[in-house]
């Protein structure tokens, strides 16, 4: 199994903090936003590491069909579906908690919207985004609609803005702690016990995406 070992800059306590390597894009951009706040990190797809850490991170770029085949493919289902320590997934990495996507293949000239089982770790769906008309994919800065009181989401408001890059989003339901509308309304944050999910990419959303994975790494 592949995995970035820390370098000597990322201090001794690197397998701590995990990303997990779901074979995916943007895994070192997720590791840099870590960094640049003062904390170590692994990428990795270890399983006995993955266990071990304080903190995990499911990344998200690319289609949940292939980040599932991948997370299948390297034996991690069950370790993933079984973590109690803090977990935070960004956009995809959200999308792989849920019970099933109907993302399935993206393609130039349509989507094919077959059902891909996903970790089921959240009990919500996720389906296409109901635009009403807007362009898709949702992309670009959006402000938060609703903000429920939960440790990841401290110092954030109704109205701040973070950065989306989306087509599909999961439903309004009991495990929404924050929304956003964009043609219609979707959960821009989700979560279920130890598990949080963030539609929008806080590595990339400045200021009050850091706070939110500074929040998430401090709990």
């Amino acid at each position: 199994m592949a995995q970035v070992v820390p370098s000597s800059d990322e201090g001794n306590d690197g397998s701590k903090n995990v990303i997990v390597d779901t074979g995916c894009a943007n895994l070192s951009s997720v590791k840099f936003a870590i960094q640049r706040l003062g904390f170590s990190v692994t990428i990795t797809d270890d399983i006995e590491l993955i266990k071990a850490a304080d903190k995990v991170i499911f990344p998200g770029v690319g289609s949940a069909k292939h980040a599932m085949a991948n997370i299948i493919d390297k034996g991690l289902v069950e370790t993933l579906q079984n973590l109690t320590q803090p977990v935070l997934g960004f956009c995809l990495g959200m999308q792989l908690m849920t019970k099933s996507s109907t993302e399935g293949n993206c393609a130039t000239e349509g989507v094919d919207e077959s059902v891909v089982e996903c970790l089921n770790i959240i009990p919500t769906l996720v389906e296409p985004l109901d635009a009403q008309g807007n362009r898709l994919p949702h992309m670009g800065w959006n402000t938060l609609t609703k903000v429920a009181s939960h440790p990841v989401l401290k110092g954030i408001n109704v109205d701040d803005y973070f950065y989306f890059v989306h087509s599909f989003a999961a439903p309004i339901s009991e495990y929404t702690i924050a929304s956003c509308q964009y043609g219609s309304e979707f959960s821009a944050v989700i979560a279920k016990d130890n598990f949080i999910g963030c539609q929008f990419h806080p590595e990339r959303s400045s200021a009050l995406g850091s706070k939110i994975i500074k929040n998430f790494l401090e709990l």
